[in-house]
């Protein structure tokens, strides 16, 4: 089920924030110009849940229907200069919540050697950590998440839970911790009250951009949603990412966002606000 009801309190919200602050310093982003900048014209449309009249999603229409994919293996650059085999699990992965580290504590039971190349270290040592403030989350080894299968491994380069789903015909989002699957999209919340006195849940869905990791993010070494490098994708984002979308917003707000993207492409007119990393229509 979707969880666009629990709106984030202000320790969630503190965490979102410090998770890049903890890391290193990059070189600033925008690596040999492939980045566009952080400010430009974006397509916002609001429409009804249709499964729930007391929240109402916003959406960007720009970013769900840009041509971004993720390019991990096969160009990303890494968050963290020198470490492009990482991408953006260098820093591990905080847990959304309790209900979060559970989830994932039973798909990571199931991982074999095979399929986790740090299953003997994650093991005998663990596989959670706390950070300064004491928030938990995936543990860092050798640099980055220890659920990250290093390049020549035989049982696949890059996440061991995600390899995990694939072996299982499940959807990564099953086995991996929100933040993981939920990246590249945001998903935020603000009660909005109106001048009738009536309230309703206002659900942000957009682009987790440099600035979705809080101050710390401008410093990442580069940043995939903006690079024209990572926007090369046959289908947009509203296609390809498909089962995330439906988690966070349900099915019949999913189909409603459908449509409009649909709109919005078919339309005749020079599409109002592209984004500026994708290839000219």
């Amino acid at each position: 089920m979707p969880k666009t009801k629990k709106a984030k309190d202000e320790k969630s919200a503190k965490r979102d924030k410090k998770r890049v602050m903890v890391s290193e310093k990059g070189d600033g982003g925008g690596n040999g110009g492939d980045e566009k900048g952080l400010d430009f014209a974006r397509a916002w449309v609001e429409f009804p849940d249709p499964a729930d009249d007391e929240q109402v999603f916003r959406c960007d229409l720009t970013w769900l229907t840009s041509r971004w994919n993720c390019i991990f293996g096969s160009g990303c650059q890494g968050i963290q200069a020198g470490r492009a085999d990482d991408g953006c699990c260098s820093l591990g992965a905080h847990f959304s919540d309790e209900d979060d580290e559970k989830r994932v504590a039973e798909h990571v039971a199931r991982l074999t050697p095979d399929i986790w190349q740090h299953h003997a270290e994650g093991t005998r040592g663990g596989w959670i950590a706390e950070d300064d403030e004491g928030s938990r989350q995936t543990r860092p080894f050798q640099g980055s998440c220890i659920f990250q299968n290093r390049p020549g491994f035989a049982g696949g380069a890059g996440c061991s839970l995600h390899i995990l789903a694939l072996k299982e015909g499940r959807e990564p989002l099953e086995t991996k911790p929100d933040v993981c699957w939920q990246l590249p999209v945001r998903r935020t919340y603000e009660w909005i009250d109106r001048p009738d006195d009536t309230r309703v849940l206002q659900v942000s869905i957009g682009e987790y951009d440099r600035r979705g990791w809080g101050p710390g993010g401008h410093d990442l070494h580069w940043w995939c949603t903006s690079a024209t490098s990572a926007h090369g994708a046959g289908d947009p984002v509203y296609v390809s990412y498909r089962p995330e979308l439906v988690e966070l917003m349900g099915k019949a707000g999913y189909d409603r966002l459908v449509e409009l993207c649909e709109e919005r492409l078919a339309s005749q007119l020079p599409l109002v606000a592209p984004h500026p990393a994708d290839p000219a229509r």
